[in-house]
């Protein structure tokens, strides 16, 4: 018969630091400059390319938007709202674009989608989504804030195609990422019971 072992103690303290940082992760941070540089960055696409994958499609496809591109990003962005809405003023055109130059980087994340297999689009959708939440916790580990955007835009097929996603790829959504302000308050973690549910058969 097999022996169980316990963890060493530090063993099991590092993992309960782990745990414990997993816990610290949070949204909604106002983030500002510097953002990571690119041997942080290629670390944070590394583990990002670490999520699950069925059959090893690989969907997982990252596009980089900072310094100048921002503002083109910007316009993009606002071209299309117009299209879609008929209209925008100038007060909303600069409004979206000051919420996308003062963002230091974004990373948009994507999938590419093969049709030609068994494995369903919603799960090559869910893995390039995990690699997404993959990236967060990597951002966080390494001292920076990132935050998980999508909205109008990140649906909009003339902004996927200018990213370089061609209906069936597509974007699942945008990280904003910096760093932290020197002070951030912890947001209130929703109730376990409202979430969890155990199933008994019947």
């Amino acid at each position: 018969m097999d022996t169980i072992t316990k963890p060493e103690p530090q063993t099991r303290k590092r993992n309960q630091e782990a745990l414990d940082f997993l816990l610290s992760r949070q949204s909604g941070i106002i983030m500002q400059e510097p953002a990571p540089n690119d041997d942080e960055l290629n670390v944070i696409f590394d583990i990002g390319l670490r999520a699950p994958d069925h059959a090893m499609l690989r969907p997982w496809r990252f596009v980089i938007i900072r310094g100048d591109a921002r503002s083109a990003y910007a316009d993009l962005l606002v071209e299309a709202q117009r299209q879609r809405e008929g209209q925008m003023t100038g007060e909303m055109a600069e409004r979206l674009r000051g919420k996308i130059v003062k963002v230091p980087l974004i990373i948009a994340v994507g999938a590419k989608i093969k049709t030609d297999c068994p494995i369903p689009e919603i799960e090559q959708l869910l893995s390039a989504g995990a690699a997404a939440m993959n990236m967060l916790n990597a951002i966080h580990a390494s001292g920076y804030a990132a935050k998980w955007v999508t909205g109008g835009g990140a649906y909009d097929r003339t902004v996927n195609e200018a990213l370089g996603f061609t209906f069936p790829d597509r974007l699942v959504g945008l990280l904003f990422v910096g760093s932290p302000p020197p002070v951030v308050r912890p947001t209130p973690r929703p109730a376990r019971a409202d979430h969890v549910r155990e199933w008994h058969g019947k």
